[in-house]
């Protein structure tokens, strides 16, 4: 059964279906503001941070549904599908129409960001996309570090590239940290929705 919580009775009803221990651990003025999609029409990011399985892409595309209630043009994808697709995209000689499918949508939800260290190359294709980006449209990053971390994911002083990147994205962004309650207890939403383990074998 789901609880339905008095100050979250502005959101829509995808924020009821997040545990009750969740729901008290978010900043219910920030779910309550971004569920209007005020930051979209502002051109603000949001990132969502937290361990596997812990919701942030439950999250992400909640948000994204409420964006395409408001008819904002909304992509989805995981970080190393998009990759991928430039790096094929630049071998086909049609990067710049692949780019532009990924840098024009009104909101881009990044899944999977910086869950693994990008290459040379392809921080040079995050630098463009969200250069594209800026100021002009709204991204949802979902990952598994926090922003602090983010940084050395990129190659930290070794890298050219990453305090550029890191400039472009974080002075318009709003935060969301989902952290545990209880970690030993905590279950992974893919866990708890998962196929009963008395019926695996």
């Amino acid at each position: 059964m789901f609880i339905i919580h008095r100050q979250y009775r502005c959101f829509p009803d995808w924020i009821y279906r997040l545990t009750r221990k969740l729901l008290h651990k978010l900043n219910k003025d920030l779910i309550n503001r971004l569920a209007t999609c005020e930051y979209i029409s502002e051109h603000r990011n949001l990132f969502i941070t937290g361990a596997t399985g812990c919701s942030k892409t439950y999250m992400a595309c909640a948000f994204g549904m409420e964006a395409c209630k408001q008819y904002y043009n909304t992509r989805y994808v995981r970080m190393p599908d998009l990759l991928m697709d430039l790096d094929i995209a630049r071998t086909e000689g049609n990067y710049r129409k692949v780019m532009a499918k990924y840098s024009n949508p009104v909101l881009l939800i990044l899944d999977e960001w910086m869950l693994l260290k990008p290459t040379d190359t392809e921080q040079k294709d995050i630098f463009e996309l969200l250069h594209r980006r800026r100021k002009k449209s709204s991204t949802i990053f979902c990952s598994q570090y926090v922003f602090e971390e983010w940084y050395d994911q990129l190659g930290g002083e070794a890298s050219p590239l990453a305090d550029a990147i890191i400039d472009r994205i974080a002075h318009d962004s709003y935060q969301i940290n989902i952290t545990s309650i209880d970690a030993e207890h905590d279950r992974s939403m893919r866990e708890v929705y998962g196929l009963d383990k008395s019926l695996r074998e």
